[in-house]
């Protein structure tokens, strides 16, 4: 099939005394390893990605990642550009994210990681307990935000929140008090709401981190054409410019006295 590329992240170190092998891989550690390379292949949203396969191979660990050669061929960019600048303050949030992850394993655990992929003469990106792939803390800051969209989920057992889908960032999660929602009179399901919250954002990019979105405020949206309001608002606008001297005021605007 020639329009399947894969990438390989390889895992190497020891648990104690036993060097990691696929037998003693732990399936926590898998998991997390296959949540990360979905993120580091397809960073926005994943729900019409192309499918992605998986294999394990020995050596330490090799894991295998199939999917579309384009998206192959865009992340091996990525990995020469993160490579040869040793920055990942570049890359879409859920990316550097992924590449912070190995590097914190790194750390934590001894372990080393090597990412490539089979473009043909592409580069491999090495990362262990040497190497410094963090964001750049400064770059991220508190902000306030408007969304619109129409919330399609509210509540949780332990940490709520209201899923509200929006046009230009997908679904958003923003944790909300349990108060508010308890408190709502009526039934805000699947109605177009702005949302007020606040969260962190890239000073550089604009780039929201949109795990760090908490409620505000909700404001009805009513897109309704209501003539009776509008009417109100000419009769108030009318009485207000009838006191306007009209020659004074387009001289005003011009910008000379006589």
């Amino acid at each position: 099939m020639d329009n399947i590329g894969y990438i390989e992240i390889i895992v190497s170190g020891v648990k104690g005394n036993l060097k990691l092998t696929p037998d003693t891989f732990d399936i926590k550690e898998l998991t997390e390893i296959i949540e990360q390379a979905e993120k580091l292949l397809f960073p926005g949203e994943r729900k019409d990605r192309p499918l992605i396969s998986y294999q394990m191979e020995e050596g330490s660990v090799k894991n295998i990642f199939k999917t579309s050669l384009q998206a192959v061929i865009g992340f091996s960019a990525i990995i020469g550009q993160v490579e040869t600048t040793n920055n990942i303050d570049f890359l879409e949030l859920n990316t550097a994210k992924a590449f912070e992850f190995f590097q914190k394993t790194a750390v934590k655990k001894d372990y080393a990681f090597e990412i490539k992929t089979s473009v043909q003469n592409s580069p491999s990106l090495k990362i262990d307990k040497s190497t410094f792939y963090y964001r750049t803390s400064e770059n991220w800051v508190d902000a306030e935000f408007y969304f619109y969209g129409k919330i399609t989920n509210a509540g949780g057992k332990d940490k709520a929140n209201i899923h509200l889908v929006t046009d230009e960032l997908g679904t958003l999660y923003i944790q909300t008090p349990q108060e508010f929602l308890a408190k709502v009179e009526e039934n805000i399901l699947y109605k177009t709401y702005v949302i007020r919250a606040k969260g962190i954002q890239n000073s550089k990019t604009g780039e929201i981190e949109k795990q760090s979105l908490s409620f505000i405020e909700l404001i009805d949206y009513n897109t309704k054409y209501d003539e009776q309001y509008l009417k109100k608002l000419r009769s108030k606008a009318m009485s207000w410019l009838s006191k306007i001297n009209t020659d004074e005021w387009l001289k005003d605007i011009r910008g000379y006295d006589a």
